[in-house]
């Protein structure tokens, strides 16, 4: 072994190599799992609630979180290339009629990212409430007031952005083609 490999500097950049390369496994094995990630991201925001209302403080905190995530959830339910900016000379479109071809949503921020950042807000939210330099004194009644009317003009925006070029953001309620065949399909086609 040499001296350069002994050094602490690569001891501790090996380390956090691993780490990451850990992390990054945790997070890639829990994709397609929605549901339970959505869950553990609802325990966190919940633990979150419950630690600003034990301490009566970190409002502002609370009130950047809001914001924080109103922005996240402007970008997942965008698509990720504005149809007020892109006409027949710059590419593809939303279809605006049933005879134009199918082209798939696309998220401008995809729902793995938009769980992710917000989990992360919530877990970084949290370790602010322990420090006392975040906890400004604020009356929270006018913060929460002016959330809820940044939340309901811009969600007006988005909704009137979303029928104007006819697309919806989710996939409920849209026909779905899986992959698998019932036995009964599947024995059909092999018999003609």
């Amino acid at each position: 072994m040499n001296t350069e490999d002994a050094s602490p500097a690569a001891t501790i950049t090996r380390w956090k190599f691993e780490l990451s390369r850990r992390y990054q496994h945790i997070l890639d094995k829990s994709t397609p799992h929605i549901g339970q990630r959505w869950l553990g991201s609802l325990m966190v925001a919940l633990i979150y609630v419950l630690r600003v209302y034990m301490v009566q403080g970190f409002y502002v905190v609370s009130y950047g979180l809001g914001i924080y995530i109103l922005n996240l959830l402007i970008g997942f339910l965008s698509p990720q290339v504005d149809p007020e900016i892109l006409d027949a000379d710059h590419g593809p479109s939303l279809p605006t009629s049933g005879s134009d071809e199918f082209r798939p949503f696309v998220r401008r921020l995809p729902e793995f990212k938009f769980w992710y950042s917000i989990t992360k807000a919530f877990c970084i939210a949290f370790v602010m409430t322990f420090f006392s330099a975040f906890d400004v004194p604020v009356f929270w009644p006018i913060l929460l007031f002016y959330w809820v009317v940044l939340f309901t003009l811009t969600m007006r925006r988005q909704i009137s952005h979303m029928i104007k070029y006819k697309y919806v953001p989710f996939s409920f309620g849209k026909q779905r083609y899986d992959r698998k065949r019932t036995s009964a399909e599947s024995k059909s086609l092999s018999d003609d």
